[in-house]
């Protein structure tokens, strides 16, 4: 039995200890409430699904011949698709069986990833063209549904309050798992979250799909902050650097940064944010008369070179404050006042003064708060970036943590401005990247069209596929302009899979030729013509299906043709024959996304006599 004197001893050490909890917890949080801290606070850690998601399959070769024959029948001749069909036909029974059983051997032997990974991160690193237009694509948000929150100041500091909640839940890994719920009111609940929660890791994907759930690969999330695209002659790289707790801004084209994380790895107050902004937006700096930002819009071996000369003349330190930022935040010094022809080209190249494209991701905010998103491709797809992407806009429009009335403090501010080294010689390369750039970019032609007769729900009113729909639509609009068919790529994700990244889904088919050709006939009833769309519909959705689950053919094609390449083995006749280049030559290159937060989404054409389409 305890004495009176040991009990309060006892209960003076706890008392004790409980003060000095709190004073530890009050020092390591600044008197910042941790539920601040974080965007989400998921039971379920952020990868619990992820080592029991399935792996990436590799087709039958079988399979790959009949659906790459398939792809290639209307757009050739019936000569040329009798020679395809010959060449197929013995890569399959030649070099193809060969590559395929090496193939199947290296992807045994990595278990840990997917076998289209380090191949399809190769090709975008490898290849040299410019980012901007080539491969940067845009999302624009919805503008704030409170009108006074659109203002320049407050939208950044609110999106960037939520970027860094959601990139602070991410590193705790407290995120909420990425899971595509085929029945949301079934599967989307607590009690989904509670019994998959429960599971070990290795069995918990099976739980989710019980629910007709899928967890989506999240191993791309990790690629959207503190990283960035490095050019090196030949072959870029990809360089992340974890620990740093700083944000690059853009404005005018010159570049600040400033940390947005403590010294104890804690979010800055919001009037804190507030202030750090608030003091390079009222920078009275003029515009760059040497912006180096431009030079991410060069050929990627020309940048290459240019970025070694400005690091050997001293520039290395500035130049790694840009690759480690948390991500890169640009301030433009212009309006869209509704005009959506400006937001596309804004959002997607501008005049490269005002950017850094190799960031992974770049948020800019316009002059009267329209706000988007342009990204790097090579790190990731736009799973990650569209989550990203639509849980700050979600936060910032429901409860943003800055209002219009906040008073900036005068605390933590650490704004620098980055100052460069300029010769002559590094000067002459932003004189000719800015004229290179203005040219290319006044050769691109953008447009679009806002047309809500048709919807969603109309197209399943009369039982078709929308994508489809707008599919046909494409095909429909090139055939009547040229009087032909032409390679068509739409990007369908196969994040389903450990390490999935994307698979071509081909949405020019046999049946879809004859739908165009009889419908600019004038030789159909409309009958006639929706029984066809009726059967363009149902092929494409199998295409999807088949693209999603991994039982499509150009990623296999792909990898088998990169094996020929690690083993020093011959090419293949078929990757240099006429029918494989004008297949993968993209006249029309598409790509759908649709959710509520976005105002606007886009990429550029994928060759020079091509579309880019939306």
């Amino acid at each position: 039995m305890l004495s009176v004197s040991k009990i309060l001893n006892f209960n003076n050490v706890t008392f004790k200890h409980i003060q000095e909890l709190r004073n530890f917890t009050t020092k390591t949080k600044n008197v910042k409430d941790i539920a601040y801290q974080y965007m989400q606070r998921s039971k379920m850690p952020t990868m619990h699904f992820q080592k029991s998601l399935p792996r990436l399959p590799i087709p039958e070769l079988i399979n790959t011949r009949d659906r790459y024959l398939n792809a290639l029948r209307p757009l050739l001749t019936n000569d040329q698709y009798a020679e395809a069909v010959k060449r197929t036909n013995e890569f399959v029974s030649k070099e193809g069986t060969v590559l395929q059983s090496k193939l199947i051997a290296k992807d045994k032997a990595n278990k840990h990833t997917s076998y289209i990974s380090e191949y399809w991160c190769d090709l975008y690193l490898r290849d040299r063209v410019p980012l901007p237009i080539n491969y940067n694509p845009l999302l624009v948000f919805q503008n704030d549904t409170k009108q006074e929150y659109n203002n320049q100041l407050i939208r950044t500091a609110n999106l960037l309050v939520s970027s860094v909640r959601f990139m602070l839940s991410l590193r705790e890994q407290i995120l909420e798992p990425e899971v595509y719920h085929m029945q949301p009111k079934k599967s989307n609940t607590p009690l989904f979250k509670t019994i998959t929660g429960l599971l070990p890791e290795s069995l918990s994907w099976y739980g989710a799909y019980l629910f007709k759930a899928f967890p989506l690969d999240m191993s791309q999330f990790s690629g959207l902050f503190n990283a960035t695209r490095i050019p090196m002659l030949n072959k870029d790289k990809i360089y992340k650097n974890p620990s740093c707790n700083h944000v690059v801004v853009q404005k005018n084209g010159n570049f600040y940064v400033f940390d947005v994380l403590d010294s104890d790895g804690n979010l800055l107050l919001p009037s804190e944010i507030l202030a750090n902004l608030s003091k390079i937006l009222n920078d009275n700096t003029p515009k760059a008369e040497y912006p180096l930002g431009v030079l991410t819009t060069q050929n990627r071996d020309e940048w290459a070179k240019q970025r070694i000369h400005l690091e050997e003349i001293g520039n290395h330190d500035v130049l790694r404050k840009i690759d480690t930022a948390i991500f890169n935040l640009v301030l433009d010094d212009i309006s869209i006042e509704d005009n959506k022809h400006k937001i596309l080209t804004q959002f997607l190249h501008a005049d490269g003064t005002n950017r850094w494209f190799d960031k992974s991701f770049s948020l800019i905010v316009t002059k009267d708060g329209v706000a988007g998103i342009n990204f790097e491709h090579s790190w990731g797809d736009g799973v990650a970036v569209l989550r990203f992407f639509q849980d700050i806009y979600a936060e910032t429009i429901t409860k943003p943590f800055v209002s219009p009335d906040m008073k900036p403090s005068s605390n933590n501010i650490t704004v620098q401005k980055l100052e460069f080294i300029l010769d002559d010689k590094s000067k002459s390369f932003v004189d000719k990247a800015k004229k290179e750039y203005n040219d290319w970019c006044n050769s691109l032609s953008i447009d679009y069209i806002l047309y809500e007769g048709l919807t969603k729900g109309a197209c399943k009113r009369f039982k078709v596929s929308p994508d489809c729909i707008m599919q046909l639509g494409f095909q429909a609009a090139y055939h009547l302009i040229k009087g032909k068919f032409v390679g068509t790529y739409e990007s369908c994700s196969t994040s389903a899979f450990k390490h999935g990244r994307t698979e071509t889904m081909r949405p020019c088919t046999d049946r879809t030729k004859v739908f165009c050709e009889r419908l600019h006939s004038n030789n159909s009833s409309k009958q006639e013509l929706r029984a066809i769309m009726q059967e363009c519909s149902s092929n494409h959705s199998e295409l999807v299906k088949q693209a999603a689950m991994g039982q499509g053919f150009d990623r296999h094609m792909f990898a088998l043709m990169k094996i020929a390449e690690d083993n020093n083995m011959p090419r293949p006749e078929l990757y240099d024959s006429y029918e494989y280049k004008y297949l993968n030559k993209s006249i029309l290159s598409t790509s759908t996304l649709s959710a509520p937060s976005v105002l606007a989404g886009g990429f550029g054409p994928v060759v020079k006599e091509g579309f880019g389409i939306a």
